[in-house]
């Protein structure tokens, strides 16, 4: 009898022991995630990825590819609004496609190594590997938790995300990134992720992805599109107000040139708004070349320099133009921008 009491007791200290030595520690954790990226060699993804703009949600589809170690496909759905833009890189440079409109856009940037991106599994991971003072939590759904700040050039007012890894093979479950008051204003859920999968030779092709995804969307016809309705930003810097509003024909249809400025002429801007002119398949064969860094604008793909921001939704172009304003400030504007009703 004392035998079998001792046998117990052992038993009943090798699962603790055993148990003990299953909870890994941050530094554990870190490095197995460091190790994941660099020995992976791509992977495929689909999440859905819900934006908080005003008191309105939109909700995407997102479906990433990535084979290493700088080949990437991103393609943004939004069934409700019937939209869909694809971002490429490929040996020939980065590309923003809008199969509906049939327009390609080349950029020579380096994305997406300029800035996080939260439907990105190495970005992530970059992110908690360079931040001193990520948070490590686990919780009982067998999943690592890290609180890390954010590296958005050009968007303080999302600095900081909430990113979930599953323990098993560490892939991403859920990213939430937070605003200064930590209320989540991208949440990015992982429905499916496979690790270290195989592309053919045309996974990451320009003309083939446009026309593969033009099946789903196809391109608009000009008596398609919706009534052109002008749009107002909710948020521009304090003080700017309207000061003068144009309208003109184009052969496209109308255009709209928006004038604001403050009283001491230090923050004005010109937004200008037209609809879109839907390519022909002969000058869709090639890519427009923009100048400027992709910015993920959220409801859809931009391009930024110094002094303007352009992008497409719903069929009309935009472009804001300052020499005053910064870089965030033009973000903050664009974005206040989608979605809104006309005035």
């Amino acid at each position: 009898m004392r035998k079998q009491i001792v046998l117990f007791f052992i038993g009943i200290l090798t699962i603790i022991v055993l148990a003990g030595c299953g909870e890994r520690s941050q530094t554990d954790v870190v490095e197995s995630l460091d190790k994941k990226v660099k020995e992976m060699s791509g992977y495929k993804a689909e999440a859905k990825m819900t934006l908080q703009t005003g008191n309105e949600e939109q909700v995407y589809e997102v479906e990433i590819w990535h084979k290493t170690p700088t080949y990437y496909r991103v393609h943004l759905k939004n069934a409700a609004r019937d939209q869909s833009q694809m971002i490429l890189r490929n040996d020939e440079g980065v590309f923003v496609l809008t199969p509906a409109l049939n327009k390609s856009f080349r950029f020579q940037s380096d994305w997406p190594q300029n800035s996080s991106q939260a439907y990105l599994f190495e970005s992530l991971v970059k992110d908690v590997l360079e931040d001193p003072e990520a948070k490590f939590t686990a919780n009982d759904k067998n999943q690592y938790i890290f609180e890390t700040k954010t590296n958005y050039q050009n968007n303080k007012m999302l600095p900081m995300q909430e990113i979930t890894f599953n323990k098993k093979e560490l892939s991403p479950a859920s990213v939430k990134v937070l605003d200064t008051d930590r209320n989540p204003l991208v949440v990015v859920e992982f429905l499916k992720f496979e690790f270290n999968t195989s592309f053919d030779k045309n996974s990451f092709d320009v003309d083939k992805n446009m026309s593969s995804a033009q099946i789903e969307v196809p391109t608009l016809a000009s008596g398609e599109r919706e009534p052109f309705a002008v749009k107002y930003p909710l948020e521009q810097p304090t003080g700017v107000k309207l000061l003068e509003e144009k309208e003109m024909e184009t052969k496209n249809g109308k255009r709209v040139i928006l004038t604001y400025g403050d009283v001491d002429g230090e923050k004005s801007f010109t937004l200008i708004q037209e609809s879109t002119e839907i390519a022909t398949p002969a000058s869709a064969s090639s890519s427009t070349f923009m100048n400027g860094e992709i910015v993920d604008l959220g409801f859809t793909i931009g391009g930024l320099n110094e002094h303007s921001l352009t992008w497409t939704n719903a069929g009309v172009d935009y472009m804001l133009a300052s020499d005053d304003l910064t870089e965030e400030e033009m973000i903050m504007i664009a974005k206040s921008v989608a979605g809104q009703e006309s005035k």
